[in-house]
């Protein structure tokens, strides 16, 4: 029987107990088929699942062997009655368990060849060959069900943002280069040869500009771009949930409107209800504590500062930091005094990595104490580091001795690194806090300049003004990032509203009048005409997916996406173009 003027009655994953007895039209894939001589099942696949299809020689011969030619990823259309399966032949994994399709019909719409790898997730196949043939790769259930979360993410959003009042507003992918970052990726002008477009890392001034022109509240679902290198949270591309409202002074007024966007997304893909308001947890104290802005307070593992302690020891690491102005911390890692030799060299690496120059240890195993630096501390202040670090019997501390910056960094990944050799982070938990007031500037020790930490068109806490000329790296900024599992899963800050305040920030990361002019003279000419106060913040959609579908790599939530060295292996991208094209531009390689 033709089966076109068929419509299909519903999708395969969608079928239950309570349509035993109905007639049925359904539409797939060939997941697999197993032919047992005189009766051939089939599984037949789509997005929502699995139903199971039985093609019966005793029912119908020529339907039978019209079945038996069908292979995996076949695509067919087959009607039938939806019956109940034996009791022996239940399946209690599969949502269809119960149930199976009774076929009388088969239209074959598309034959296939034998896939490269099998279309499973239990198979093992390199990334490579995987992202070669992607199209194949997401016909897996893994990966259909992390895209359809990120569609629910998206869906949320939009209807959230728009019940707010937030306007969905788009802005240009063809934009100025204004270098304070990542590199651009650069476009080539034809009508205006020489000179270029850059695709945008983000819509940041074109959102404010939208706050000086009175739309008030805006929100896209954007595209941004960044030619950085890459790693496993990072792409070429990426898309980020972009947010600006006016009228917001205080970072409160965005973080309440981020929260409750965060809290429809949660509530809409995994059904958590979660707290009215977040943990709030100032920059200077996730640094002091968790050695990282972007804390994971799953676990503890928290930094203690030993230096008032160890200041004036003979052991020569630790003095010479605190001569230097430098700190003396460590972690203690409760009840793991039992880690082996192998295991505290491969931590001293982590520690390395991070710039630090090696880190010292006590192991206070049920014999005794090993200690890498015991010989130079008298009793009185051995013990009273013991004290300091919350030693017991059982534990091992760790210490890093060296500027802040490096300290932090260090310990910050070693506490990370223990936790998760250890299983000390509770994976069902989702752990949510606010980072806030960040430092405005930061040092840069290779240029000798300040740079903005975020972006130079972040506000000052109204209060640290009086330090913004003679002590500025004490300014703290009207920011804010939002931390999911020591992931930043989204930032923003209050922005600048006045031309005197704004020139003085540029001014403080050494912008002259002319670098001001080339890069921003749009936007500075836009402050002459009012400025509402105005403040935002964007969430990385990419890792939101990521952090609510449990995946550590940024290629499984992205449709398409690039490998490591930023090539496209299906569409062999990028690549090289004709000289014609080249000409029309040009250019000349």
């Amino acid at each position: 029987m033709n089966l076109s003027n068929f419509k299909r009655t519903k999708m395969c994953g969608e079928f239950t107990a309570a349509d035993v007895g109905k007639r049925a039209v359904v539409t797939g894939f060939v997941a697999k088929y197993r032919n047992l001589g005189s009766i051939l099942f089939m599984d037949l696949r789509d997005r929502t699942g699995i139903l199971q299809l039985n093609f019966d020689s005793g029912r119908d011969v020529a339907l039978f062997e019209s079945a038996s030619t069908v292979r995996n990823e076949y695509v067919l259309k087959v009607t039938g009655v939806i019956r109940r399966r034996g009791e022996k032949n239940v399946n209690p994994n599969m949502a269809t368990g119960e149930i199976e399709l009774e076929a009388d019909a088969i239209d074959i719409l598309s034959e296939a060849e034998t896939p490269p790898f099998m279309i499973s997730d239990m198979q093992n196949v390199g990334e490579n060959l995987r992202l070669k043939y992607r199209y194949l790769d997401l016909r897996r259930p893994s990966l259909q069900k992390i895209l359809m979360t990120r569609a629910a993410i998206v869906g949320a959003t939009y209807d959230y943002m728009t019940k707010h009042g937030f306007l969905n507003i788009e802005t240009p992918f063809l934009g100025k280069s204004t270098p304070e970052g990542a590199r651009d990726y650069l476009v080539p002008s034809r009508v205006h040869p020489g000179e270029f477009y850059a695709l945008p890392q983000s819509p940041q001034l074109y959102k404010q500009l939208l706050m000086i022109s009175g739309f008030d509240r805006y929100f896209q679902v954007v595209k941004c771009f960044r030619d950085e290198d890459l790693r496993a949270n990072r792409q070429p591309e990426f898309t980020q949930i972009d947010i600006e409202m006016s009228y917001a002074e205080k970072p409160e007024d965005v973080m309440k409107e981020a929260e409750g966007l965060i809290r429809e997304i949660f509530k809409r893909t995994v059904g958590l209800k979660l707290p009215r308001t977040f943990r709030k947890l100032k920059w200077s104290e996730a640094m002091s504590r968790f050695g990282s802005d972007k804390p994971d307070t799953r676990f503890g593992l928290e930094l203690k500062d030993v230096t008032k302690v160890v200041k004036g020891s003979a052991f020569a690491v630790f003095e010479q930091a605190t001569k230097r102005g430098c700190s003396v911390r460590g972690i203690n890692a409760k009840g793991l005094a039992s880690m082996t030799r192998k295991e505290i060299d491969a931590f001293q690496e982590v520690v390395r990595e991070y710039g630090a120059k090696g880190m010292a240890y006590i192991q206070w195993k049920e014999e005794g104490i090993t200690c890498s630096f015991r010989k130079f501390f008298d009793d009185s202040r051995f013990e009273a580091l013991l004290s300091a670090i919350g030693a017991e019997k059982g534990d091992i501390m760790f210490f890093v001795a060296d500027k802040d910056k490096t300290v932090f960094a260090a310990l910050g990944a070693l506490r990370l690194a223990v936790a998760k050799k250890f299983g000390l982070i509770d994976e069902s938990q989702f752990d949510i806090l606010w980072v806030t007031q960040f430092p405005l500037y930061e040092y840069d020790e290779e240029e000798k300049r300040l740079n903005a930490m975020h972006h130079p068109f972040t506000a000052p806490v109204p209060e640290d003004l009086k330090y913004l000329d003679k002590n500025p790296l004490k300014v703290r900024a009207m920011a804010y990032d939002l931390v999911i599992n020591g992931q930043e899963a989204g930032g923003g800050s209050i922005r600048i509203h006045t031309p005197a305040l704004q020139k003085k920030m540029f001014e403080k990361i050494s912008l002259t009048e002319q670098d001001i002019n080339e890069r921003f003279g749009f936007f500075v000419e836009a402050f002459r005409y009012g400025v509402p106060p105005h403040g935002g913040l964007a969430f990385g959609l990419d890792r939101l997916v990521m952090l609510l579908t449990g995946t550590d790599n940024i290629k499984d939530v992205i449709a398409f996406p690039k490998n490591q060295s930023a090539v496209g292996l299906m569409e062999n991208c990028p690549s090289e173009v004709e000289k014609k094209q080249l000409d029309e531009l040009g250019l000349k390689l």
